[in-house]
């Protein structure tokens, strides 16, 4: 029934890294939630459902506990009901987290021969063995276990749940869930569908890529503050993936050296993702609670007035931008050295694949470093850009408690990685891959290296020494030569400025707004209004601008009118009056199932295939329309 190996322990310490300082900051934050007791109990049974699916091995339990966890986060999403739009949000990320378990469901069912009671993932094995469509199960869990994660293009719940959901409920659901989802595919992928084919780690890589891509450059056209996180959940979830897709490809060309340094990689990501971005999720939250807006335009100088929420973010936005010597570095720079020890692979699909996922690492960790850029400066520095800002002050004891123990969280992932990946190492081996630990750290925790004979050296330690040292000597010259310090407003050139001629978030991200204009489709609007008072009349201009979504826009919106119109000719369709009719219609739907079936079970020829395909459509027209020509 329950499952307790290296895998189900690491996710599990996992879920208590996030959930403790979690604790700390929810209670923080509860006197200000209205809805308190619907929130109490469907957060506690939110964090007792991700523990169940990390620990469930009976198909049944784990189909219980991962719809628990859907509903319980659907309704922590509805907690703040006076929201604008919320119940149009929820009921889109109901259909989405169920759209994932219908397939989840089929899967299951296909592989238990509809026996779900007494399956468990090493029984499903066996009938996933002798199936004859192997990708369309691979597909099935793309589409039930990545829709969850919010791999592109199952994306676009990300930006509009998150935002609305409470602070720590978004803290939890970027920082845990999706990881949660992760595991399931990992646990899926190794304990049912192992081994694998070349084309599957493939299309794994090529996901990954485009979903790092796609969510550091839609995360630095936002700006609002928690959707600009969600974004960038999609952009970290594609990292992971691009190492997990390596292990994939590995594994497959029998380089299981190689193998395991990319699963490691992906794991340590998987850990470093959930620390930062859960911390930053809390600062966001602490900005909000003190400002009232998630707009960043708003913020400014909030340093001065929220100086613990400013350092922890700051601690934050150095591991998610992979600064050294961050933990969210460390887990890229593997990922990085699994992507270049492929030189030596001559098969053309990678040839092509590998390039553009080290194109797509290397200009995501730019574009990253960029949006946390603006996001700090904005948010933090400069001058005050509204009241609310002005008026702003620190956040509650117990919800800094909860920042600082994220923020050690994330400090430890840096200090101890070398007791993180031997942990990560154990849980590879358990799937019989060959241990690495000794090769990364072979000189000691001093040093870790790529497992190539010519791959790169980074020293973690090493490298934080010399980051303090410098801060320090920089820290100690000024106060020997204390120099004389003058406080003056701040300027520019010599002139005053203000907050209206500071850089705004919407000017800074400009340039790489209309350089991927044609996947942003944004829209620009200036309006100018002529303004009168006691003494003079002026005009003001106000400049607008709305980005779509380009998988929206092209994909989901297109889909969403194909199922209206299918749904008009249904209704159509029913409302025949005579009852051939109704029976006509009857009768072609159960042709359509049996034939699927045939196919699906690989029953039939080609010849065959044609002819009833013909029988069928011949049948279904004379009972539905009648014998008219």
């Amino acid at each position: 029934m329950l499952i307790f190996d290296n895998l189900s322990l690491i996710f599990i310490g996992l879920i208590l890294l996030g959930v403790i300082p979690n604790l700390f900051y929810m209670f923080g934050y509860l006197p200000h939630i209205k809805r308190k007791s619907h929130f109490l109990i469907h957060y506690f049974a939110f964090i007792f459902s991700m523990f169940g699916v990390v620990v469930a091995d009976n198909i049944i339990l784990f189909l219980f506990f991962w719809e628990l966890m859907s509903l319980t986060s659907w309704q922590l999403i509805l907690t703040d009901e006076k929201q604008k739009g919320l119940n149009q949000i929820a009921r889109f990320y109901f259909f989405m987290t169920h759209f994932g378990f219908v397939f989840i469901l089929l899967l299951f069912l296909i592989l238990s021969n509809g026996d779900l009671e007494h399956s468990t993932f090493s029984l499903l094995k066996e009938n996933a063995i002798n199936f004859k469509y192997p990708f369309l199960l691979f597909g099935f869990v793309i589409f039930g276990f990545l829709s969850k994660a919010g791999v592109v293009p199952l994306h676009v719940w990300l930006p509009y749940a998150h935002p609305k959901a409470p602070s720590p409920v978004s803290a939890l659901m970027s920082g845990i869930m999706l990881k949660v989802a992760l595991y399931a595919m990992i646990r899926f992928m190794f304990d049912v569908l192992y081994p694998w084919s070349l084309e599957w780690g493939i299309i794994i890589l090529m996901l990954g890529a485009i979903s790092s891509l796609v969510g550091v450059l839609y995360a630095l056209s936002e700006h609002d503050i928690k959707a600009l996180l969600a974004n960038h959940s999609i952009e970290n979830i594609g990292i992971i993936l691009i190492g997990f897709g390596m292990g994939m490809i590995f594994d497959t060309l029998g380089l299981k050296t190689l193998s395991s340094f990319a699963f490691i990689a992906s794991l340590f990501h998987i850990f470093n993702h959930m620390s930062f971005k859960s911390l930053l999720f809390m600062g966001a939250g602490s900005i909000l609670h003190q400002t009232h807006t998630k707009n960043m335009e708003k913020y400014g100088g909030l340093i001065k007035s929220m100086p613990i929420t400013a350092w922890t973010f700051l601690i934050a936005s150095i591991s998610i931008s992979a600064l050294p010597p961050s933990n969210g570095f460390l887990s890229e720079w593997m990922i990085f050295q699994s992507l270049l020890n492929s030189s030596s692979v001559t098969i053309l699909e990678l040839k092509l694949a590998i390039p553009f996922a080290v194109f797509a690492l290397a200009l995501t960790g730019g574009l990253a470093i960029a949006c946390f850029v603006k996001a700090y400066g904005i948010t933090f520095l400069g001058l005050h850009r509204s009241t609310n800002a002005e008026h702003a002050t620190e956040v509650n004891i117990l919800m800094q408690i909860g920042m600082v123990l994220m923020a050690l969280v994330v400090i430890s992932l840096m200090l101890f990685t070398p007791w993180f990946i031997g942990y990560f190492d154990q849980a590879i081996s358990d799937f019989n891959h060959t241990p690495v630990y000794d090769i990364i750290f072979s000189h000691g925790i001093w040093q870790m290296n790529s497992v190539s004979s010519n791959g790169g050296v980074v020293s973690p330690i090493i490298l934080l020494g010399l980051l303090i040292f410098i801060t320090g000597a920089i820290y100690g010259v000024q106060r020997l030569f204390k120099p004389k310090i003058r406080l003056h407003h701040s300027w520019a050139c010599g002139y005053k400025t203000s907050s209206t001629t500071q850089y705004s978030a919407t000017g800074f991200a400009g340039p790489i707004r209309r350089f991927f204009s044609w996947l942003y489709g944004h829209d620009e609007k200036l309006k100018t209004v002529r303004v009168s008072d006691k003494e003079t009349t002026y005009d003001e201009s106000f400049f607008e601008v709305h980005v779509q979504p380009l998988f929206e826009a092209t994909l989901y919106k297109k889909l969403v009118y194909f199922i209206n119109l299918m749904s008009y000719y249904v209704y159509r369709f029913s409302h025949f009056e005579q009852q051939q009719h109704y029976s006509g219609v009857i009768f072609a739907l159960l042709l359509f199932v049996l034939f699927s079936y045939r196919i699906f079970m690989g029953e039939f020829s080609w010849l065959s295939l044609i002819f009833e395909l013909i029988m069928m459509t011949a049948v279904s027209k004379i009972l539905i329309f009648g014998d008219k020509k």
